[in-house]
């Protein structure tokens, strides 16, 4: 099959409701489960190099570009602010993406996703690429959060969603909230935490992983899933599995889709 069109072809935007989203997470990953790697100097995770490539970059502009909005967390802006990231926020701003910023308008999507910041402490920057397009910004928090830093949000224009009883956000919570404000399609930009949530509260509707087919070892570096152990919530079943031979190394990489499969 073409690698182009492989995933709008699932169109994802059609399948949530404004009352219960549908959610979607993407990852890559190593064979020995590596998604990330901690920079020496700096400390910021960082995708390894061996297992990225550009049809799996493909790949996540179009899941990007079937949602109407994406949750990121206060880390990934912190880290784009400093330039150690680059911008992943907007369709249709790279050669390679232009047919999908057309596809949205052609599927009567707005021109760029909202953008949701999940953040426990409130600290953090937003730079002024994200407001590009008109694009639409919030905050998500927990109840705990503090406050004073959720009222300056709120009075510099950002709503901001109590999503979760602690300070951190909960996978559950969020998702009604996000369906409460009219979103059909959710793609968590996040990490092992909100996975782990999502998973844990029954909240995911789909997860997307590329294996990319290298050991990459090393003693630090991070995996999909984080905190107490899923054990029935974290079940999913393979739903389809493309095989890809067209790595820059001469390695390979399957692009797989799961389903949660949820509690009898």
């Amino acid at each position: 099959m073409a690698l182009s069109g492989l995933y709008v072809g699932d169109a994802l935007h059609t399948l949530g409701s404004a009352g219960a989203p549908f959610v979607y997470a993407s990852f890559v990953g190593s064979l020995d489960g590596r998604i990330a790697l901690p920079d020496a100097a700096t400390g910021a995770s960082h995708l390894p190099v061996e297992i990225t490539s550009e049809n799996d970059f493909r790949l996540f502009l179009e899941l990007q570009a079937q949602a109407d909005c994406l949750v990121t967390h206060a880390g990934y802006l912190r880290d784009l602010a400093a330039g150690r990231l680059d911008d992943v926020l907007q369709i249709g701003t790279r050669a390679m993406d232009h047919d999908l910023a057309r596809w949205r308008q052609e599927n009567g999507l707005s021109a760029q996703p909202a953008v949701v910041i999940a953040s426990a402490s409130l600290d953090f920057p937003i730079p002024e690429s994200v407001h590009r397009e008109n694009q639409r910004v919030l905050v998500a928090t927990g109840r705990e959060a503090p406050r004073d830093r959720a009222d300056a949000l709120r009075a510099r224009g950002y709503p901001v969603i109590v999503a979760g009883h602690g300070a951190s956000v909960e996978g559950a919570p969020l998702v009604r909230e996000l369906g409460r404000l009219g979103f059909r399609s959710v793609y968590l930009l996040t990490g092992p935490r909100m996975l782990s949530t999502m998973l844990r509260d029954g909240a995911l509707s789909r997860l997307y992983l590329t294996i990319a087919h290298r050991v990459v070892g090393g003693e630090g570096f991070h995996t999909m899933a984080t905190g107490p152990r899923l054990e029935g919530a974290g079940r999913l079943r393979l739903s389809s599995l493309y095989y890809d031979d067209a790595m820059p190394d001469g390695a390979g990489q399957w692009f797989a889709r799961f389903e949660p499969l949820r509690p009898a």
